[in-house]
């Protein structure tokens, strides 16, 4: 074989390449926050029943994933930051990850039916449908508001385990979903700032290609003060207290003034440092949510120790 043909041959796909059209990474978070849904909910499952919950919610996730790779291949192969993942490279064919991602859909939402109740499995099921259907199919290519709307997504894991530990929705399960979906914006925005040449060759209509990164500043900032009292109100919450409030004070100032440093600068001053400030931001906005739900689980485990609940 001439090395012309072996290039043009595709490799076998790996584990390793399964593993990734999941969104590991993605999915990571997804399975700590519905862990903390689930463990702060004033019902407790049996561990067993525990465990299988955040299984399948693992599974649904990366079904999300897994759908989402499928169908965003074509601009995932312009943008330098996804050209590498598995479908875009051509480890992994197209219809391999949607036969992936649909089966692993079918399985988590019904394992999660057996293993839980019926409500949690609804919520799975929307879940997934918003983030590739929603989201992936329709408000990302269609307008800036596409990772306002699309955070929903993202935002309803800590809900699914609630519901799974309890059957019922609450005001707490209402209010880290707000959590989430209130930071997700900034978030992503902060990528976007440091990442507008991936979107705009992509022709994704992300808001620092349609309005420009200046308006894009402001919006990052907005967010993150309309994201601070959702954040602190769970401290006042049957599942927060002391440790949590304290954390998020740090935490929530800490954010407002890296919003504050990314709405002051310029294009100029941005270029100067290679977009330090912004990728600084982008950063701390995991350590951000990644803490405010340590301090619920860590609320969660001195209420039993002490209180026995």
């Amino acid at each position: 074989m001439t090395d012309i043909q072996a290039q043009a041959t595709p490799a076998e796909p790996g584990f390793g390449d399964f593993v990734q059209l999941l969104k590991p990474r993605v999915m990571s978070l997804v399975v700590f926050t519905a862990l903390v849904g689930l463990m702060v909910a004033p019902v407790h499952l049996y561990p067993v029943a525990g465990f299988s919950a955040i299984l399948f919610i693992a599974l649904g996730a990366g079904a999300s994933g897994a759908l989402n790779m499928w169908w965003d291949a074509d601009i995932d192969a312009v943008m330098r930051r996804t050209r590498n993942r598995p479908v875009p490279s051509g480890r992994i064919q197209p219809c391999e990850a949607l036969g992936l991602g649909v089966a692993l859909s079918g399985i988590s939402v019904v394992m999660l039916a057996l293993a839980t109740n019926l409500m949690a499995a609804g919520l799975l099921a929307f879940t997934i449908f918003f983030y590739a259907v929603v989201y992936s199919m329709w408000l990302k290519r269609l307008t800036p508001q596409n990772i306002v709307i699309g955070g929903a997504a993202g935002a309803f894991p800590p809900m699914i385990g609630w519901v799974a530990a309890t059957g019922s929705m609450s005001l707490e399960a209402c209010l880290m979903f707000a959590l989430i979906f209130m930071w997700t914006p900034p978030h992503f925005w902060a990528l976007a700032l440091f990442m507008k040449e991936d979107y705009s060759n992509a022709g994704v209509p992300m808001l620092t290609v349609t309005h420009g990164r200046r308006a894009t500043r402001v919006h990052v900032l907005v967010y993150t003060l309309l994201l601070v009292p959702f954040a602190m109100a769970l401290g006042w919450m049957s599942i927060g207290g002391p440790v949590y409030i304290a954390a998020a004070a740090v935490l929530n100032v800490w954010f407002v003034v890296g919003a504050v440093r990314i709405w002051r600068r310029d294009e100029v001053q941005a270029e100067a440092d290679k977009y330090a400030v912004e990728k600084a931001f982008f950063r701390f906005s995991l350590v951000y949510l990644f803490a405010h739900f340590s301090a619920l689980l860590v609320e969660a485990v001195l209420r039993a120790q002490v209180y026995g609940v």
